[in-house]
């Protein structure tokens, strides 16, 4: 894969519609402090695009980041972020659950797990729920610039094992400060989006 234009087209809030892009779209589900935004600025080689913050929690909306107008980088708000209310947090879940539902045209979940720990329980539930919704996530492993790389197949199979993973559930490791990792997930996502043909742009899918 080869970017070559990006930019940020559409920003979905909790009482919006969810758009229907007519191109392959992947999305991005991680808890709040996992390193998203750093991955999906690295993806698209851009530095700060996608907004990194200090502070936990700043992605409250949907994002959608169109690459070379060929297919879609989805952001999804972050979770477990216990500033956050529950209220605003079953609010987020909800959008999240449409956006899984009704977008036709969205091939994979990524979902995001820092490799220096073991899966939360809010790591678990996402990924549990994420399959409920019909999708095998991808695993990308974040972080992996911060642990030597004796660790890595340990921490990659407390991963497999913290969230109850098949045997061919794929997890990559992966740094955005080294780029490792970025190689084999352009490589998936070549894959992802040459194999399935576009909906038409606002052609509505068919009820199950």
């Amino acid at each position: 894969m080869v970017i070559k234009n990006v930019s940020l087209e559409t920003v979905v809030g909790i009482t919006s519609k969810i758009p229907l892009t007519g191109k392959p779209e992947v999305a991005f589900a991680g808890k709040s402090n996992v390193g998203k935004s750093s991955l999906i600025n690295a993806l698209m080689n851009r530095k700060s695009l996608a907004r990194t913050s200090s502070e936990p929690g700043k992605t409250q909306t949907i994002n959608y980041y169109n690459i070379n107008d060929e297919m879609y980088f989805v952001d999804l708000p972050g979770y477990g972020f216990a500033k956050v209310s529950r209220e605003t947090q079953a609010k987020w879940g909800k959008m999240i659950e449409d956006y899984l539902h009704k977008s036709p045209t969205l091939k994979a979940v990524f979902l995001l797990i820092d490799i220096r720990h073991d899966p939360s329980a809010n790591d678990r539930m996402m990924y549990d729920w994420i399959k409920d919704q019909g999708f095998d996530p991808i695993i990308i492993a974040t972080k992996l610039d911060k642990i030597k790389r004796s660790q890595v197949m340990k921490q990659v199979a407390a991963v497999k094992r913290g969230l109850g993973c098949g045997s061919d559930a794929v997890i990559i490791p992966f740094s955005a400060e080294t780029k490792q990792g970025r190689e084999e997930i352009y490589d998936l996502l070549d894959r992802l989006c040459t194999v399935n043909e576009e909906i038409p742009e606002g052609e509505e899918p068919e009820e199950e």
